[in-house]
């Protein structure tokens, strides 16, 4: 199946109001997972320390996933290079460095999985691509953040909700697209 285009833009049939829509969102999780990160005091989930912009950041994953469908891989580089400007610019300056070195590694890495798993299952490549982006990210914003890996444990558990929820949300959407198809 190599040399098939992998999503809608690459086959030339790109909706352009979906891409924009996907991208302000996304912009917008970005925008918001730095906020948080910066403003709000952690979470405590038991015994997790989950950093306050977990969840908007685990949204990006599947929003980076949806970007990959709408506008493809250039599509989806631009946006990690905006969400990484965006990063840099909002948020404090040991979460910004945090957040562009692990945002970029692992939304890059994110992207290739997707691409690789999509060509098999869309919903394959959402839930595999997350899980190796949202564990890469944590690893590596943690330390590089609050200087200790103790939130690591948490900000997993943070990304892993946010994708079982946009997950569900993606295939109740789809149930709803279906059900009123003639």
């Amino acid at each position: 199946m190599t040399g098939l285009p992998r999503s809608r833009a690459e086959a030339g049939h790109g909706l352009p109001w979906s891409g924009l829509a996907v991208s302000a969102a996304y912009g917008g999780s970005v925008v918001m997972a730095n906020w948080a990160s910066t403003h709000w005091s952690a979470l405590l989930v038991g015994s997790l320390t989950v950093p306050a912009g977990t969840l908007w950041a685990g949204v990006t994953l599947t929003l980076r996933d949806l970007l990959h469908e709408a506008l493809g891989t250039p599509g989806v580089l631009a946006a990690i290079v905006a969400g990484a400007g965006l990063s840099w610019s909002l948020a404090s300056p040991q979460i910004a460095v945090a957040s562009v070195v692990a945002f970029t590694v692992s939304e890059c890495v994110d992207s290739v999985i997707y691409g690789r798993i999509r060509v098999r299952s869309r919903l394959g490549a959402v839930v595999g691509s997350n899980v190796v982006g949202l564990v890469s990210d944590s690893v590596l914003f943690v330390p590089l953040a609050f200087g200790s890996f103790a939130a690591v444990p948490g900000q997993i558990l943070g990304k892993t909700v946010a994708t079982v929820l946009t997950v569900a949300v993606s295939l109740l959407a789809k149930t709803a697209r279906r059900a009123v198809s003639p």
